[in-house]
């Protein structure tokens, strides 16, 4: 195995808020956005046959 891809920070971008209707309701309103690094991996990998580990990275 050769390494193609190497890199790290966030793949996703996690957002989520609360919205209140008109009928006093709330509802959960969720949106992903990817990243410059998630198109990256997603061109070095194309096509290949590859193997993901993820780590978590402390803060």
């Amino acid at each position: 195995m050769r390494e193609v891809f190497n890199a790290e920070g966030v793949f996703v971008r996690y957002r989520e808020s609360r919205v209140k209707l008109e009928n006093g309701h709330e509802l959960t309103h969720r949106s992903e956005e990817p990243t410059e690094l998630w198109w990256r991996l997603k061109e070095a990998v194309k096509g290949r046959k590859v193997r993901i580990v993820v780590y978590e990275l402390e803060e």
